[in-house]
């Protein structure tokens, strides 16, 4: 599957994040919102990803407005220590992670095919928080 962003964003088009089963509501949640398969999950290599740092009590619901119609994938980090990355321990992820369409994680981040959705000027995704401590 290729990133595709087929029309200019429209002041009017939101994408709405629903983020459940945080463990406790410390830190920060980390979002990112790409198009871009070589940039998934991780986004610093995408100077069109989306990002947002959202505080953890207040990030059940997040919206992105003007996201150009498009194939997308989000990532997102339940940084709870506040230091901005993901920690691992011998990697492993000390902290929560999640992705759009919440597919089954295995050994490492998924592919951004398991976790692209088609955007069409409005909808909505459910993130379910995973936590392997």
């Amino acid at each position: 599957m290729t990133a595709s962003v087929a029309a200019t964003p429209s002041a009017d088009s939101q994408l709405e994040v629903s983020v459940t089963g945080l463990r406790n509501q410390k830190g920060n949640v980390l979002i990112c919102l790409t198009a871009n398969p070589k940039a998934f999950p991780d986004c610093s290599k995408d100077a069109n990803a989306i990002k947002r740092v959202v505080k953890a009590n207040a990030a059940s619901s997040v919206v992105f407005v003007g996201v150009a119609p498009g194939t997308y994938a989000l990532s997102l980090i339940h940084d709870e220590n506040g230091n901005g990355k993901l920690d691992t321990a011998m990697a492993i992820p000390r902290e929560g992670f999640g992705f759009s369409r919440n597919p089954k994680i295995a050994f490492g981040p998924p592919k951004f095919t398991a976790a692209a959705f088609a955007f069409s000027g409005s909808g909505s995704q459910s993130v379910r928080m995973k936590y392997m401590f």
